[in-house]
């Protein structure tokens, strides 16, 4: 893979199990809560999974919007409703084990054909639900400074 980009989010913790992330980079972005459900946290934002959910969700309807644009269909709007299961592994773990996404593009009966070619090449253009369809590398550090008391 050569040249690309680095998209830096930084988080941090607020209370509990709820964080703050704040997308660098992105001067008009709001920064966004994050937070566990009961009961682990309190529920004011939603977690990470739901946020993956929300990329794949995100990405698929834009990259099926792009093509349609390119098209020349006649795109009215386009929603997604995406489930993201949780289930746990043989070790007892909690894992995202599917993502189930509906997308619903309003077109005009006309349109129908370029939707149909759409069907064959959107989600191929879609960076997140093509990466996590492979298998993303995370390198994890750990800084291992002692704390300073306040």
């Amino acid at each position: 893979m050569s040249g690309g980009r680095v998209f830096n989010v930084s988080l941090a913790r607020k209370r509990n199990y709820e964080y703050v992330a704040r997308f660098e980079g992105l001067p008009e972005a709001e920064p966004l809560v994050l937070d566990e459900p009961a009961p682990l946290g309190d529920g004011h934002g939603p977690n990470a999974a739901s946020l993956l959910a929300a990329a794949i969700g995100n990405c698929l309807a834009a990259s099926l919007q792009f093509c349609l644009i390119k098209t020349r269909a006649d795109l009215d709007g386009i929603t997604a409703e995406v489930a993201a299961h949780v289930t746990r592994t043989e070790s007892g773990r909690f894992r995202v084990s599917r993502v189930e996404v509906e997308l619903d593009p309003r077109i005009g009966e006309d349109d129908l054909g370029r939707l149909q070619r759409c069907e064959t090449l959107f989600e191929d253009f879609c960076i997140v639900t093509e990466s996590v369809r492979r298998g993303i590398p995370v390198n994890v550090t750990v800084k291992s400074l002692p704390r300073v008391p306040a």
